[in-house]
């Protein structure tokens, strides 16, 4: 049985029809096998996709980068290992959603949430906070301070109310709002991409709904 090494691509690409193809077929043209694919970001006559490729040998890795370099309009922007088991994002999310709604504890709740995101994400660190008390619940990885990440919350918020507004390209953020809390997450290898941060929204308020049950049935 031949080994197979996955590796995460985001790439930039002009918008237009073939473009993708073309990238394809410089993957093959190194033995490699395109098995995923994620429009991340569309703009500007530009789009931004993740694709997940198959390898034979790693060592190709610079072959294969300087391949699609030499397609017209792209771009090569980060190429890294890809996660275990990591093949359909979509999946990926949905598992992770549903292990957060078989929680029964709220402060197992809110824990697995910052850890869930953490892994999502591929990001350095996560918390979760309360931006009108400065109040940290949860954080993992190096965050930065309890007054730094509320006035970062607050500012966010106050720009943009239904959450939209985004912020540095290393930071992304997303209310749970029913409870007045907060997720803040941070990276340093590439910025969060318009479908990272809509996915995190959409975690975020699934997550807002199963915590305020928790906390009632807690008081309750």
């Amino acid at each position: 049985m031949n080994f197979m090494a996955l590796f995460v691509l985001r790439i930039w690409l002009d918008d237009r029809p073939g473009a993708l193809g073309a990238v394809a077929s410089r993957i093959g043209a190194v033995k490699g096998d395109l098995v995923g694919i994620e429009i991340l970001e569309r703009g500007g006559g530009r789009a931004i996709d993740e694709l997940i490729v198959e390898l034979a040998n790693p060592e190709l890795v610079s072959l294969m980068a300087r391949e699609i370099s030499e397609v017209d309009g792209a771009d090569v922007e980060d190429i890294r290992p890809a996660s275990d088991g990591m093949r359909d994002v979509r999946i990926s999310a949905l598992s992770s959603v549903a292990s957060l709604m078989e929680l029964t504890n709220s402060k197992d709740f809110v824990s697995e949430l910052v850890g869930t995101v953490i892994f999502d994400f591929e990001s350095d660190w996560s918390c979760l906070l309360r931006p009108k008390s400065q109040e940290l619940l949860v954080a993992s990885g190096e965050v930065p301070t309890s007054s730094w990440l509320s006035a970062f919350a607050e500012g966010i918020a106050s720009i943009d109310k239904d959450g939209e507004a985004q912020g540095p390209g290393d930071v992304a953020w997303a209310p749970l709002a029913g409870s007045e809390l907060v997720i803040v997450v941070g990276r340093e290898k590439r910025p969060y991409r318009a479908i990272e941060r809509e996915q995190l929204r959409l975690i975020c308020r699934i997550a807002d709904v199963r915590y305020s049950e928790l906390l009632a049935k807690s008081v309750g």
